[in-house]
């Protein structure tokens, strides 16, 4: 179908990964010892490879843009992180884990690729209760575990306060005892600009120290990148704002694929944006939607005197509530995939029941919770559970138990107490599945270069199921990456040291340094922040939760518009040889202005509806995803072509051997 070959091995599924550590290529620890690894990003990704090849013997330089690796975005993951233990007994199993994404994913993932991470997803748990994160446990001292948006079984581990913080300072912990061994080098403060070819292969990069401003030579044998993903694109995202997608994009721009742009997540738990001063936006965990019901008023009227603020949501009796993820998905309910919450919250609000005072937002309500396990912990305490205050003091207590954090966060953002008024919810872009193309062992179209974590295509298909970015990143630097490098460096061994005086490095500096020169000597008169701002207007209201062929056409004119004017009529102040975070975010909104068109033009591409991609041409009467199977099976893998409006499509074929290929169905 193309030319690109995703090296997946042969025989079945489940013994693929297996069969393939058994036969591949390896690097003695005599040997490791002179082979280098350059790490660009210190997220779970990238924090668990830094430590694991360190450990293994290689000598690695790790990259960051923030001053400790520690601030990684993966830090503000509250949720959890999937793995397929059963400790429930309710019928989990790596088949069950592989079967859940590739159907949350809607069919648009690998089938060896997702199968894996669900085999070594267990290895994870294990892997992070030796290092002392603090997992939640039941009363009998066992890990506790729950359910997440999408499935049937309780399989997401989690961690009092933010999983993923606690998940980080484990891998953080790995890396300090390595940095400490001398086996890591650290390079906080530092972004990478691009990276150095010679002879084909990845040797290197151009990085910018962000204090100093002076740019350095980093030479390795293999390099991997580990950045995260391209939400800000948007930029209001759940994303902090120094999330980018230059490193990425500069492997892109040397010939490496990036892969279904076009797939980005939507989060239904985020506190609604209050404002055009607004810079983040606020995520909640998925794990809300285990206890709080979502609703808006079922009359118009209702909803309407709500937001002028002449109704309470307390005085909206039960019959005039629509529990619309439970009408319309009984089997799910409330925990459907994070896509099809997304969308109904969606529909449900441009058909004019939104509850707050713009009309986006509703209700996330835990009054029956309260009430439920209040009841509960009165017969077991000997109350009486008849008395309502007894009951909603301790329904209270085992909620605060719970979410009490979450609870915390929204009070200090909103203003008002959401154990007594139901909270308000509203989408907002959260995750891309999209990212650079790789195959099976993680490798991109650049011979020894490397995308692990979100950076890469990913295993989810064209939407994610909740806490599977924490478990794709850290099984790609513990568990995959490990190996697979191994196999690609076990030819490196005789190398030697890679010099950075080469014509290569020499060339690729210079093309930096030009770069830099155009932006800080441009007399302009927009800020950065300007032209980040239209990108993310363009990109929410024509690419955003639904697109459709008129608007995506607009938005593509629009953002090459955008762009030149950006060239022509930026002003950064300042100078090069400082610290200057303007010039740093806009060598990044260079990137993003690129990767926008190329995003809409994917989404014009697919004639389809799947996932996190809603197509509004291709849609049933009841507004679910029409997918084309016979005509867009494919990952689309986009070569850049010097003109960033004329990418090259590349398909890589899906064949789907263990699963049959369905309707998407939560009802």
């Amino acid at each position: 179908m193309s030319k690109i070959n995703s090296n997946i091995p042969k025989g079945p599924l489940s013994d693929k990964w297996t069969n393939h550590k058994g036969k591949i290529n390896l690097v003695s620890p005599s040997n490791k010892r002179n082979i280098d690894v350059i790490v660009v990003g210190t997220g779970l990704a990238g924090a668990s490879a830094s430590a694991t090849l360190a450990e293994l013997g290689y000598n690695v330089k790790s990259f960051c843009f923030q001053d400790s690796p520690r601030r990684a975005h993966s830090i503000a993951a509250q949720g959890g992180i999937n793995a397929s233990k059963n400790y429930q007994g309710d019928g989990d199993s790596n088949y069950r884990l592989f079967y859940d994404t590739i159907k949350g994913g809607d069919y648009r993932s690998r089938e060896a690729n997702v199968f894996r991470l669900a085999e070594v997803s267990g290895n994870i748990i294990d892997q992070c209760v030796a290092q002392g994160v603090p997992f939640a446990r039941d009363y009998g001292g066992l890990l506790d575990n729950r359910s997440f948006g999408g499935v049937q079984v309780s399989r997401t581990f989690y961690a009092k306060g933010q999983t993923g913080q606690q998940l980080l300072l484990g891998a953080y912990s790995a890396m300090n005892r390595q940095v400490a061994r001398g086996k890591i080098k650290m390079y906080s403060r530092h972004e990478m600009m691009d990276v150095v070819l010679v002879e084909g292969k990845a040797r290197g990069i151009i990085a910018r120290d962000l204090v100093s401003g002076k740019l350095e030579r980093h030479s390795a044998h293999a390099v991997v990148i580990a950045s995260g993903g391209y939400g800000n694109i948007f930029f209001l995202s759940t994303n902090a704002m120094g999330s980018n997608v230059s490193a990425a994009w500069k492997i892109h721009k040397k010939g490496a694929y990036f892969a279904n742009p076009c797939f980005t997540q939507i989060h239904p738990t985020c506190i609604p944006v209050s404002g055009d001063y607004q810079s983040k936006l606020t995520l909640m965990s998925e794990s809300l939607r285990n206890d709080g019901r979502i609703w808006v008023p079922k009359e118009k009227s209702d909803a309407e005197l709500i937001r002028k603020g002449e109704l309470s949501p307390l005085d909206l009796a039960e019959e005039k509530r629509d529990y619309y993820l439970e009408r319309r998905y009984p089997a799910f309910g409330n925990l459907v995939p994070r896509d099809i919450a997304s969308r109904a919250a969606k529909e449900r609000c441009d058909k004019g029941f939104g509850v707050n005072k713009t009309g986006e937002a509703v209700y996330l309500d835990f009054s029956h919770a309260i009430i439920r396990y209040g009841k509960e912990k009165a017969k077991i305490s000997g109350k009486d559970p008849s008395d309502s205050n007894v009951v909603y003091n301790l329904g209270k207590d085992v909620v605060k138990q719970k979410y009490g954090n979450l609870f915390q966060m929204y009070e200090k953002i909103v203003d008002e107490d959401p154990y007594k008024f139901p909270m308000k919810i509203y989408p907002a872009v959260h995750y891309t599945m999209g990212g650079v193309w790789v195959d099976y062992n993680l490798m991109t179209t650049i011979p020894g270069c490397f995308a692990i974590g979100e950076a890469n295509f990913s295993d989810h298909g064209a939407n994610r199921l909740g806490a599977s970015a924490l478990m794709q990143g850290l099984a790609d630097g513990y568990f995959v990456l490990p190996y697979t490098i191994g196999d690609y460096l076990s030819d490196e061994i005789s190398t030697g040291k890679i010099s950075t005086d080469s014509p290569e490095f020499e060339k690729s500096e210079k093309v930096v340094n030009d770069q830099i020169e155009k932006l800080i000597n441009n007399k302009g008169k927009n800020s950065v922040d300007y032209y980040h701002k239209k990108l993310g207007k363009i990109m929410w209201n024509k690419c955003g939760m639904s697109r459709n062929e008129k608007d995506l056409k607009t938005a593509i004119k629009e953002i090459q518009e955008l762009r030149a004017d950006f060239h022509k009529n930026v002003k950064i102040p300042g100078n090069k040889n400082e610290f200057n975070e303007q010039l740093a975010k806009a060598t990044r909104v260079s990137d993003f202005l690129e990767l926008g068109e190329l995003f809409a033009i994917d989404a014009l591409e697919r004639n389809e509806s799947c996932g996190g991609h809603f197509r509004e041409e291709f849609q049933t009467t009841d507004g679910e995803a029409i997918r084309d199977d016979e005509n867009f099976k494919f990952v689309s893998a986009w070569e850049y072509n010097e003109d960033p409006s004329n990418p090259i499509l590349n398909k890589e074929g899906l064949d789907y051997e263990e699963i049959e290929i369905k309707t998407r169905s939560y009802k």
